[in-house]
């Protein structure tokens, strides 16, 4: 570990003698995170801090991060447009195949138009805050992804926390911010990224329409991957490019008036500059995949119920819960997060990489190893990671 900044004086300034405080405390409570280095393609199987292992803790979902077209479509825009845009895209910074790549999502969507976002983070933060404000009230669930708990409350607007997943809650939030008037947004995750679980889009777009209010829907972790409903539904529809799509970033979709006014007044589209042109490539490379091969997400349903079977199987006495989920987010849950950082240790030790999943992140008490499948994932594989929680679990028992 690094030695604490010396200040002027000579001593640790008070800042890094502050903050060292705060990371004694996060490694007593077993809370400290640490980066691993990956060597090679981001797929299943991978080199991790020098040991060999199978990834389940990718969002990779559909196992295009490391196919090779993707990455051929990648390599020939580098050499016909280079490394980077150069400024932001009301600049100079719209490449051609930023705009194709729209067209294809809006097209993908059934939407009239996408704006190209640099990240997720970006495309909820900038398109909250540039839709609502102080006169109006935003309706969250209370397990939304930071970006959009962030978002909302950078709009300025009422934040109205509802339980999760709960539609009377919704509804009697609707009335009680009606009754305040402003505008109103619905704001939720299509896909829960911690539990696995979903939104009930379609009754939240009945919601929506019955009350006039904007259904903001997040389709991160659905996207290409489940049929919730969020792509027919949803007045604004978000999704990011670095999951089931293999490269990076996110765009919106929506109506005409909607990207038209996200292009004038999103600050983090506005004000970012533009992705590289490969990395937009590489997202239409695996676009055409998802759209002309289904066998993927097929085998990606298959490989969830083979998991599941194989953890039931295992029957009780286990050191953590299988949550009830039918997406590739599979947690177990442990509770306290020391047993999960030891079970998480345990894996790796045997070759599987899960990552152990602490508060902040969820809330306390409810630590977990997030299991995430993959098209690309063998029987094998799988199986292998089944026999490792049982040996694991019965050397921690």
């Amino acid at each position: 570990m690094n030695a604490p900044a010396v200040g002027l004086t000579g001593g640790a300034s008070p800042l890094d003698t502050r903050l060292q405080r705060e990371l004694d405390s996060f490694r007593a409570a077993d809370l400290y995170r640490v980066r691993r280095i990956v060597e090679g393609t981001h797929g299943v199987a991978l080199t991790v801090d020098g040991r060999a292992c199978i990834s389940f803790c990718s969002n990779d979902y559909l196992g295009l991060a490391s196919d090779p077209r993707v990455a051929a479509a990648a390599q020939r825009t580098l050499g016909s447009s280079g490394t980077g845009s150069g400024a932001a895209a009301l600049v100079s910074g719209y490449n051609r195949e930023h705009a194709q790549l729209e067209e294809e999502l809006a097209d993908y969507t059934g939407r009239a138009r996408a704006l190209l976002f640099t990240s997720g983070w970006a495309a909820n933060l900038g398109t909250l805050r540039a839709l609502f404000g102080k006169a109006d009230a935003l309706l969250c669930d209370e397990l939304n992804h930071a970006s959009l708990i962030d978002g909302a409350r950078l709009a300025g607007a009422r934040y109205i926390r509802v339980p999760h997943a709960d539609t009377g809650g919704y509804a009697a939030a609707l009335a009680d911010a009606q009754a305040q008037g402003g505008e109103v947004g619905i704001v939720s995750d299509s896909v829960f990224s911690m539990d696995g679980d979903e939104a009930d889009v379609p009754v939240l777009a009945a919601l929506a329409r019955q009350h006039g209010a904007t259904l903001v829907i997040d389709d991160a972790h659905g996207l290409g991957v489940t049929d919730g409903g969020a792509m027919a539904l949803a007045d604004v529809y978000i999704a990011t490019l670095g999951k089931s799509l293999g490269a990076a970033g996110a765009f919106v979709a929506g109506s005409e008036a909607l990207i038209e006014f996200l292009i004038q007044r999103a600050r983090t589209w506005v004000f970012s500059t533009a992705p590289p042109p490969a990395i937009a490539a590489a997202a239409r490379a695996a676009l055409r995949i998802i759209r002309s091969e289904p066998e993927h997400p097929l085998r990606l349903q298959a490989n969830i119920a083979r998991f599941r079977r194989g953890i039931e199987a295992l029957g009780s006495g286990l050191p953590f819960r299988l949550s009830p989920s039918t997406t590739p987010i599979q947690p177990l849950i442990v509770g306290p997060a020391g047993p999960a950082v030891a079970l998480s240790r345990a894996l790796l030790a045997r070759g599987y990489w899960v990552a152990a999943i602490r508060p902040p992140t969820v809330p306390a008490g409810t630590s977990r190893l997030r299991v995430t499948l993959s098209a690309a994932h063998t029987d094998a594989q799988i199986d292998g990671l089944v026999a490792a929680l049982a040996d694991a679990s019965a050397d921690a028992a």
